[in-house]
């Protein structure tokens, strides 16, 4: 297996980023609301928090207990939207059990939404209209890119446990030309796998994805985060299990992360900039 470098694409998108930033009037601000103690949302809130300081845009973090109510979430979501030094708005996801995340992310301003989940983001990508697009899936398309492959007619399968996540993602892969499926981790087809050319992971398991499910020559998008008992962070891919395998697979740390990270802020600087042409 060949590794995409998620890392240096990402360093050129930020380079980018410090650049628009500059020439903007003012630092563009992000907010970004962070419940509960989970490990891999601490971990993807700290990348972002650092990004952002290093391209000059400011950040509002509030991390709060998983106990909080959702009122007192959306209370600090209308107070952002808003708020004019305020330019975007994130809610780290997944939230903590006995959350509405749905009812939380509805509540920002779908003009300031930086992760493009609201709904009326949603639907206006469906439509071939949306101007945000979530920055995981666009870093998912930019990885595939990287490796030269033509999508036209090509399969790919998204393997994951939430619609949210799959489904912009199909509708984004589609439109790039690819052939889609979409599996639950717990109902897969290996009729399925065995014959994509894109495999795109987002389970939280590490190591799930084993040889068994994967042809030879296939793209392995992992987007999985797992920190473990050892202190590291896996994916949710089986990396030594796939060494034998001829293809490309994205490291974990260092492929989906940091492109999400550099996509995102790039949408910070969008968002900035579109609030000051109105």
């Amino acid at each position: 297996m060949m590794i995409i470098d998620g890392r240096s694409l990402a360093k050129t998108i930020r380079d980018e980023v410090a650049k628009d930033v500059a020439s903007l009037p003012s630092p563009p601000g992000l907010g970004v609301l962070l419940v509960g103690d989970d490990p891999a949302s601490d971990i993807y809130v700290r990348l972002k928090e650092k990004a952002a300081a290093d391209a000059g845009i400011r950040t509002d973090i509030r991390r709060l207990p998983g106990t909080v109510a959702d009122t007192e979430l959306e209370h600090i979501i209308r107070a952002w939207n808003a708020d004019r030094q305020i330019h975007a708005i994130l809610v780290q996801l997944p939230l903590p059990p006995g959350h509405n995340a749905d009812r939380i992310v509805s509540a920002i301003d779908p003009k300031k939404d930086a992760d493009g989940f609201h709904p009326a983001n949603i639907r206006a990508l469906e439509a071939g209209e949306g101007t945000i697009v979530p920055p995981v899936h666009e870093a998912i398309l930019r990885l595939i890119a990287s490796t030269g492959m033509d999508p036209r007619h090509k399969s790919a399968t998204i393997i994951a446990n939430s619609d949210t996540f799959a489904k912009p993602l199909d509708h984004i892969l589609q439109k790039a030309g690819f052939i889609t499926a979409r599996l639950h981790p717990d109902e897969l087809d290996m009729d399925v796998t065995k014959t994509s050319d894109v495999l795109v992971v987002a389970v939280g398991r590490k190591g799930f994805l084993g040889a068994d499910l994967v042809k030879d020559g296939a793209i392995i998008i992992d987007v999985g985060t797992n920190r473990c008992e050892d202190g590291n962070v896996y994916g949710d891919a089986d990396r030594a299990n796939l060494e034998k395998l001829e293809g490309w697979i994205t490291p974990v740390p260092g492929g989906v992360g940091p492109m999400t990270v550099a996509l995102l802020l790039k949408n910070v600087v969008r968002m900035a900039g579109a609030e000051g042409r109105t």
